[in-house]
């Protein structure tokens, strides 16, 4: 049951409370025992993340932000950090060294009491961080989640995927011309996390770009081609089968391919092509004839937790103002730039890991949002990261 705290700000306590509700909902589609499971090899067991959340919000805000004395030192530093390793370097814990789930819920509920208690002094901004921390575990537990085999998951009622039959859409591009691309976020101008500022413009010369994401159908001829397959195919008698969140189904031509940025890149380099650079994503996003700059037509994208799976491309009608399709939804989309810091970058004192330990010339930025993204990240300045060869990630890409 989701707690109610009506002394809270209205926006801030709705914000807390349905960020709390997504997470909830996420751990009650496990299995009994699947806790305890590791979905993914290189990360941490299910049972970690559900004592991660909330040893977040108490340590950001309680015990550092606020000064409170810890009421449980040691599962504050068990659920404090998660893992990103290299992909193919396993880890190696036991589900014997972690704790059993009435302690770990027990100290959740305690937790919850102590930042609903404390909310109200503890400074805006670390409130949140807390609250989009906890709005990007909703998203990356649901990689753990589509990883985990189907009798280790309760399917919900609205788990069928859309699909319609259609073949892949004709390849269409755009013509961008000359302009410039805003990035980031000025200092000062609402809430971001430390690698959206300082706002940076950037002169982007003219370019071509797909109209719409790279679907399973376009990038099926690459696999016929020798390419490696998606994690998310997998080989049936009769052709090729896609895993959903709660189910299979034969490979929708027509949705968007989910591929690691190594795979964006040889398919794009077969097609010569390339990737989008971060400044020409947001030219194409974001970039207006006048000059200027808007937010896509997205109230119909296919993010915000509206659905499990993508949707077929062009389904959700949602055009930049140049007309290029869904770059808001139904994916992420992997770019070429390197995650690196805009020029005048300041680590949160706070969480001075947060953006600089990634800084390292292993990860790619990426743009536009999933459909498990949730609403607070489709803000122009958000970044997001991943190393190359990561298959997990609910990542598409489209050609300049």
């Amino acid at each position: 049951m989701v707690r109610r705290t009506p002394q809270l700000p209205v926006s801030l306590a709705e914000r807390l409370q349905q960020a709390r509700a997504r997470t909830d909902a996420m751990f009650r589609l496990l299995a009994p025992g699947a806790l305890y499971e590791r979905p993914i090899p290189e990360r941490h067991r299910n049972i970690f993340y559900l004592g991660h959340i909330e040893a977040f919000d108490w340590n950001q805000l309680c015990r550092a932000g606020l000064g409170a004395s810890s009421f449980h030192p040691s599962f504050d530093k068990l659920f404090e950090f998660g893992i990103d390793p290299p992909v193919g370097r396993p880890a190696e814990d036991r589900p014997s060294d972690w704790p059993a789930v009435e302690e770990v819920l027990a100290y959740n509920s305690r937790v919850r009491d102590a930042v609903d208690d404390a909310i109200l002094r503890a400074p805006e901004q670390l409130v949140q961080v807390a609250i989009e921390h906890r709005e990007m575990h909703a998203e990356t537990f649901a990689y753990m989640l589509h990883n985990l085999p189907l009798k280790h998951k309760l399917a919900p009622d609205d788990a069928a995927p859309i699909l319609t039959g259609r073949h892949s859409p004709e390849r269409r591009a755009v013509e961008i011309p000359a302009g410039e691309a805003v990035l980031g976020r000025p200092r000062g101008d609402g809430f971001g996390w430390d690698n959206e500022f300082e706002q940076l413009r950037l002169p982007v010369a003219a370019f071509s770009i797909d109209r719409d994401k790279v679907t399973n159908g376009q990038f099926l001829e690459f696999v016929g081609q020798g390419a490696p397959a998606p994690r998310f195919w997998t080989r049936r008698e009769g052709g090729w089968a896609l895993r959903t969140m709660f189910g299979e189904v034969p490979l929708p031509l027509d949705w968007p391919v989910w591929v690691t940025h190594d795979q964006a890149c040889a398919y794009a380099e077969w097609r010569r092509a390339s990737l989008p650079t971060e400044a020409q994503f947001h030219r194409a996003a974001y970039g207006t004839p006048d000059g200027g700059e808007r937010d896509p037509d997205s109230a119909a994208a296919n993010c915000n937790f509206l659905h499990w799976d993508p949707t077929p491309v062009g389904a959700g009608n949602s055009l930049s103002p140049f007309g290029v399709s869904e770059m808001i939804g139904n994916g992420w989309e992997w770019t070429s730039t390197l995650f690196a810091p805009f020029e005048g970058f300041a680590p949160f004192p706070f969480y001075p890991g947060y953006s600089a330990n990634f800084f390292d010339g292993q990860h790619y930025v990426m743009k536009g949002a999933s459909p498990r993204t949730a609403g607070c990240f489709l803000r122009r300045s958000f970044r997001n990261w991943f190393r190359p060869n990561y298959p997990y990630v609910f990542a598409g890409f489209r050609c300049v």
